[in-house]
């Protein structure tokens, strides 16, 4: 990325080289720098990430006086304490939660769209494992080991403390949060598979060893036996059922992971057609204040690797165009839901009489609602981020389009020159021997 970066002209931090070597003071300098520069405003900035390149325009300053007012609430709010604590002499009560989660948002979607696509995957290929996609379900009865979202993620931490105790390594990968059409929730987790027996480097390392649950096991044999066990459902009947049927190990789905891009749209993808969409609406029995889901997705021991560069206004606006045709010519398209209404059209008639003849000039309504696929617009106003397989090699071609020395000539400016200028006359060298023969035939 940071070779990608490279390729770009940067926009002037400042103009004081400038001034000053024209002899110009510090307060002139500064003049310029807010007058022709912008010290203020947004500023273009380009974001390269592996599968990521992205056009934003922040303001710092717009920031900085938001932390401020953040930081003067906070000083009231503490000033109001001390008031209470002083009056009272005593704790307030802490507020209790009064919004709720419905649905996996589609912000959301796009925020995990453009994280995973900045990770840097690489201690997780290190590892030279199979990464297979891991399906860690509940059992029929879930409301009794799952009534809400915080118990889900309760089990989610104790699952990722016993396999790091168990394979000697913490799990490294990427987890997503859905639900069945049952309302039980399960959880996709996409990382590797310990080679060797649960428990076997314990077991060699340390003096006194205390077995655990599935030591001596395969990861598939000690993925259902420990599952089962952290959920922990009383009915010895259902705790069966869910021994044998609480998890999936699915190669073929793991196997699919093969660069950022990939991987992004595989997840949100996953269950966001018509027929799946259930899986990331929350049931109704979590649907109540404090006991939502909270996070749907997240990853572990991964980190985003990207790199940025401030573009001048003029290339920016270059760069979003160029991004967006790009984006275009994908042929991207999205499902929508629109609405068709049928009827309403005036009726000619020859004639109307009354009230009845009235009511025979417009037709019926009908509303119907049907499924359309439209393109979708990327970085439509210059902002935005494209989800790419190759994210700096894109940035190194966009840069090659941006430099002028760099460009290609067009065709048409090959032979004719380029617009506003004026071609060179052709010169005609006569020789002695032309102007002779010439010269008989005249």
């Amino acid at each position: 990325m940071s070779a990608a970066v490279g390729l770009f002209d940067r926009r002037p931090s400042s103009a004081s080289a400038r001034g000053l070597a024209d002899g110009r003071g510090r307060d002139a300098v500064a003049a310029v720098d807010r007058a022709t520069i912008g010290a203020e405003g947004p500023r273009p900035l380009l974001t390269i990430a592996p599968g990521v390149v992205s056009l934003s325009w922040p303001d710092a300053a717009r920031k900085e006086r938001a932390a401020e007012r953040q930081q003067e609430a906070a000083r009231k709010s503490a000033s109001a304490l001390g008031r209470y604590w002083a009056e009272y002499v005593g704790d307030p009560a802490e507020p209790e939660p009064t919004r709720t989660v419905t649905e996996w948002s589609r912000k959301s979607r796009s925020r995990m769209t453009r994280r995973l696509a900045e990770l840097d995957y690489t201690p997780l290929l290190r590892m030279g494992l199979r990464l297979p996609m891991t399906t860690l379900t509940y059992p029929g009865d879930w409301l009794t080991v799952a009534p809400t979202g915080k118990a889900v993620k309760e089990h989610l931490k104790i699952w990722r403390k016993r396999f790091e105790r168990a394979w000697g390594f913490p799990p490294i990968g990427i987890w997503k949060l859905e639900f069945q059409k049952r309302g039980a929730p399960h959880i996709h987790f996409w990382g590797p598979e310990p080679e060797g027996l649960a428990g076997e480097l314990r077991k060699l390392t340390q003096r006194r060893y205390r077995p655990a649950v599935g030591d001596g096991l395969p990861y598939r044999q000690w993925l259902s036996v420990v599952w089962a066990d952290i959920v922990a459902h009383p009915d010895p009947e259902e705790r069966r059922r869910h021994l044998l049927a609480g998890t999936a190990v699915d190669y073929r789905e793991g196997e699919r992971m093969r660069d950022p891009r990939r991987l992004a749209v595989y997840f949100t993808k996953h269950g966001t057609y018509s027929a799946k969409e259930y899986q990331h609406v929350v049931p109704e029995q979590w649907a109540e204040p404090g006991r939502g889901p909270g996070r749907f997705w997240g990853y572990w021991g991964l980190s985003p690797a990207t790199a940025g560069v401030e573009l001048d206004p003029a290339a920016a606006v270059w760069a979003g165009r160029i991004l967006r045709r790009y984006a275009r010519s994908q042929g991207v398209t999205q499902q929508r839901t629109v609405r068709r209404v049928r009827g309403g059209v005036p009726i000619p008639t020859d004639r109307v009489m009354g009230l009845a003849g009235a009511q025979l000039v417009t037709g019926p309504e009908r509303v119907r609602y049907r499924t359309v696929r439209r393109r979708v617009t990327r970085l439509a106003e210059n902002r935005g981020f494209l989800c790419v397989n190759n994210g700096p090699g894109l940035a190194s071609a966009l840069a090659r389009a941006l430099d002028p020395d760099r460009a290609a000539v067009a065709p048409a400016d090959r032979a004719w020159g380029a617009i506003g200028t004026t071609p060179p006359r052709e010169t005609e060298t006569e020789t002695e021997t032309e102007h002779q023969g010439r010269g008989a035939y005249d």
